[in-house]
């Protein structure tokens, strides 16, 4: 291993003392003891830089919500702490809040970077630091996010070097890089700086101002920085985690330079660092390509169990980022395009700041004690609920300016409403909408009283779906009483009502990508002789149900067999359970030495068909099963006395509680996709549930749904790797396939998976975990990691032919996460239509099926991120990246007027003009368009 403290003898080296608190927002306390903390650390901090001119800098640990954070308690301190970051003395930003990368979405981490460069805007300076200290690996697309951003460094602790608990740094030889420094490479070829916290991010904490004291500290620490330094630029940070900041720094600096003459003492900031490092970089750097996740360690400190740690956070965070991301901001701005309501920029950000107080990695890792959890339940709840009430704004604004009227195949009495298809792929599928048939408001009669009784005399009728074509869709009809309701006008009081409404469920079939379509229920009678649209359906025999696409057969242990009709590949025994114990912790799970492993294979299912139309069939199963209630006791002595999980001798107890498993299989007409859905009463301790997907495909490696990429992994670890599991992080999918047929797995906020050693490749998503204690650094309990009673998980089974992002089985699983908006459509209202913002002129009505922007998504390896406006230039954002290392074509057609079409990137900046609809993506390239539009 290198050593260039002796190598650069003749070069002076230069100490660069960066002060700093890695604030963790929360942890292991809850977020106003930290808050606490946090508000006499700014206090301090402005007092220093006040006092002491020689306290030059201060890093704000990467996150521009510390400052909110701190001016909600003093917001007197506004003016005095701004002017220190205008200054540069406070370094400031790029980040809102230092996330977790893998187990946030893509645009999630954008949304991050972009609203922490909004934050620092009116400064006139942000930190241009791409730091990562202690994220729980590294996505593969950093250098390209970075890049595009402006950024060309990134500072990280974890990923490359063994790191373990209690920021234990690991001595041992499975080092990536000789250095500190390295490249970073993206899939795309993207490159950054990268330099590793080879010491941990606290190794100039605590500088001693004594002589004697000072001699020792800095023998050892100096000689520490040089093993892994590639220049004679050793950094030292001087703080920790939310560590109150050194108020006698300046004096230890100067009791350093004059014990060490030889050595330059600094109180520096990364851009110095940084600029001193790369004139000094050597020719022999390493490049680290794609994903830093520890993949060449022993495999225990990587703290990829964070991803089933409290799974109800996980799926609470999967459903509010994508009704902000694939909701919410498109039907926005589907609205702001149509003229008919200006895009909410200020709501949005609100809500996605709310969503992403819970992506620290402390927070939404699920490593935190229960008040933590406990308070971001609620933040889950806030964000999402501002996400529906913009998503439904913004599709009543739309729905009541689409002209119904001049659908004459409807009639008079017809009930339209609209299906808004948000994802970037045409879609297929069945919904369910509930329509109000008959609706008086309270002025109307009497009473509320008389007017329920009322509407509940009057018969429901007949009736069907029809589209605007006149062709009748299969529909069931479920009729749901009288309710109460209420509208809330712009210009008038609220208008309560009673209604008689019905719930339709019926197949919408090819709605256009970020585009809608209308259907109206119609008496049947005026659908007398209507042509049926001509669509597949879904039939039963048995425990068999069968589309155009796929075969499932429920087999008599509540598993299924299933066959792709096009290629004739058959998957058998999918959806077996497993149950083991678990004696680690929040962070890492560890299967009692020479337990038992469970599985649901030998048990006899429960099995009836609880739902059966043309256009959807669901067969459900009923699992009676027995798992050990908890860890025995043993285990409770060893988590008191801090026994390190690996050493844990504890094993499961021989009481038992019942586990009861209730699945509903679901095949809907028209699709490629069998969707699984599961719930149970957890009563057990101390153990983690899965379900088993063999595929019987032969592969070395498999792919995983990443940050903007579907990352190819091995399916053997490396060889230092000795822990038991190889589980890994995923977004929406993982896949395995041999180059001509594929098994996908699809889930809504299940993070976590594995693909077993077995001789199938047998893909396992994690559905439950239950833990005790928070583990790494003390004794922390967290009775409520167990996650006991009511739970419920989705996932979906998807095979296909070729490669997954052409066939377009990755598109079926992208839009697995993605619901439907559908909407009773009101007809066209009076209104002084807004477009970009402003009061527009003339007549405004939509036709009754549209589309805001088409692109060659057929057969495509691309992949639709994101349409939103951008807040600075009022411009349409457009996003895509290439799942594929082979370049693609991105053609494009937007339907609404335009003054010029740029190519951005990740702030939203317009870098150059394009002339022409057709775009060249790169392999694995992120590609932004936005679109000047008409004002």
């Amino acid at each position: 291993m290198a050593n260039n403290l002796d190598n650069n003898i003749a070069n002076k080296k230069t100490a660069h003392i960066i002060s700093h608190t890695h604030w963790d927002r929360e942890w292991y306390m809850p977020y106003e003891h930290h808050h606490l903390l946090l508000i006499e650390l700014m206090d301090k901090l402005l007092g220093t830089l006040d006092q002491d001119p020689d306290y030059r800098y201060f890093h704000l640990d990467g996150q521009t919500i510390i400052r909110e954070d701190y001016l909600q308690v003093r917001p007197e301190q506004r003016e005095r702490l701004d002017r220190y970051i205008r200054e540069g003395r406070i370094h400031f930003g790029p980040w809102y809040v230092l996330q977790d990368e893998f187990l946030t979405s893509g645009e999630a981490n954008l949304r991050n970077l972009l609203i922490g460069h909004m934050d620092a805007r009116p400064f006139g300076i942000i930190s241009k630091t791409g730091y990562f200290p202690d994220s729980f690996g590294n996505m593969g697309q950093a250098p390209q996010i970075l890049q595009q951003a402006g950024i060309t460094n990134a500072i990280f602790g974890r990923g490359v070097k063994p790191t373990g608990f209690n920021n234990e740094v690991s001595e041992n030889d499975t080092y990536e890089s000789p250095y500190s420094e390295m490249v970073w490479r993206s899939p795309d070829g993207s490159e950054v700086l990268g330099v590793l916290f080879a010491n941990w991010y606290c190794n100039g904490m605590e500088v001693p101002a004594d002589p004697v004291a000072a001699k020792a500290y800095w023998d050892k620490n100096l000689a520490d920085a040089g093993k892994f330094a590639s220049t004679p630029h050793l950094l030292f940070m001087n703080g920790c985690d939310h560590q109150p900041i050194q108020t006698d720094l300046s004096e230890a600096i100067r009791t350093a330079s004059s014990l060490y003459p030889d050595v330059e003492f600094v109180h520096s900031n990364f851009d110095e660092y940084l600029k001193a490092l790369e004139a000094d970089l050597p020719g022999d750097l390493v490049t680290v390509e794609g994903e830093l996740r520890s993949q060449h360690t022993d495999g225990w400190g990587t703290l990829v169990n964070t991803a089933s740690s409290r799974v109800y956070l996980k799926q609470l965070n999967q459903s509010g980022q994508t009704l902000l991301e694939k909701v919410a901001e498109p039907l926005a701005a589907f609205a702001a395009l149509a003229g008919v309501q200006a895009y909410p920029h200020a709501l949005l950000t609100y809500a996605w700041k709310t969503l992403m107080q819970n992506h620290p990695h402390d927070s939404i890792c699920g490593c935190s004690v229960d008040e933590v959890h406990r308070e971001m339940v609620t933040r889950f709840a806030k964000s999402s609920q501002m996400a529906e009430a913009i998503a439904a704004q913004s599709a009543a604004a739309l729905t009541e300016a689409i002209d119904v009227a001049g659908v004459a195949a409807w009639g008079t009495d017809a009930v339209p409403f609209t299906v808004f298809n948000t994802s970037g792929w045409s879609r297929t599928g069945t919904v369910t909408v509930e329509l109000i048939t008959t609706k008086k408001y309270f002025p109307q009669g009497p009473t509320p009283q008389g007017l329920a009784r009322e509407l509940a005399q009057e018969p429901l009728g007949e009736w069907q779906v029809m589209d605007e074509a006149g062709k009748v869709y299969p529909a069931d009809l479920a009729d749901l009483g009288v309710h109460f309701g209420y509208e809330l006008p712009k210009d008038r009081f609220r208008q309560p009502y009673m209604a008689r409404k019905v719930r339709v469920t019926f197949p919408a079939v090819d709605v256009a990508a970020l585009g809608y379509r209308t259907y109206a229920l119609v008496p049947a009678a005026a659908a007398t002789g209507a042509e049926a649209a001509g669509l597949d359906s879904v039939r039963v025999q048995g425990h068999t149900m069968e589309n155009g696409k796929l075969i499932v057969a429920v087999a008599s242990n509540g598993t299924v067999t299933v066959t792709d009709k096009q290629s004739g590949a058959v998957y058998a025994g999918l959806n077996v359970y497993e149950n083991t114990g678990d004696i680690g912790n929040e962070y890492v799970y560890r299967q009692p030495e020479g337990s038992e492993v469970l599985t649901t294979e030998g048990l006899t299912a429960e099995i009836s068909v609880k739902e059966q139309s043309p256009s959807r069939v669901v067969m459900e199963t009923v699992l009676r099963w027995e798992v050990p209630a908890s860890a025995d006791e043993t285990f409770l002595t060893e988590k008191q006395q801090m026994v390190p999980f690996t050493e844990r001798t504890a094993q499961r107890s021989a009481q038992m509680v019942p586990l009861v498993l209730t699945t509903h299989y679901t095949l809907e007409a028209g699709s490629g996709m069998l969707q699984v859905s599961t719930s149970f009463d957890n009563q057990a301790k101390d153990q983690r549930l899965r379900a088993l997907f063999p595929t019987g495909l032969e592969a070395d490696h498999h792919y995983a749904d990443s940050v903007f990429e579907v990352a190819r992994r091995n399916n053997q670890p490396a060889a230092e790797w000795i822990n038991p599991s190889n589980a890994q992080h995923q977004q929406v999918f993982v896949s395995v396939a041999d180059g001509v047929h594929g098994l996908a797995v699809a889930n809504k906020g299940l993070n976590e998976y594995e693909v077993l050693l077995d001789g199938k490749n047998t893909i396992a998503v994690t559905l439950l975990r239950s833990s005790s204690e928070l583990g790494d650094w003390g004794v922390f309990e967290t009775p409520e990691a167990q996650c006991l009673g009511q739970q419920s998980v989705e996932y979906a089974i998807i095979p296909y032919t070729g490669d997954g992002a052409v066939s377009g089985a990755y598109a079926q699983a992208y839009q697995y996460q993605i619901p439907w908006t559908v909407l009773q459509t009101q007809g066209p209202a009076t209104r002084v239509p807004v477009v970009n913002g402003r009061p527009h002129s003339g007549g405004l009505t939509l036709p009754v099926s549209g589309q805001w922007l088409s692109w060659n998504s057929s057969a495509s390896p691309l992949a639709f991120s994101t349409l939103k406006m951008a807040e600075e230039t009022g411009d349409l954002v457009a996003r895509w990246y290439n799942l594929g290392g082979e370049p693609a074509e991105l053609t494009v057609q937007p339907s609404f007027s335009a003054e010029a079409v740029y190519e951005s990137d990740v702030l939203e900046r317009r870098v150059s003009k394009l002339a022409a609809a057709e775009q060249p993506v790169d392999g694995f390239k992120i590609v932004t368009q936005v679109y000047q539009l008409e004002k």
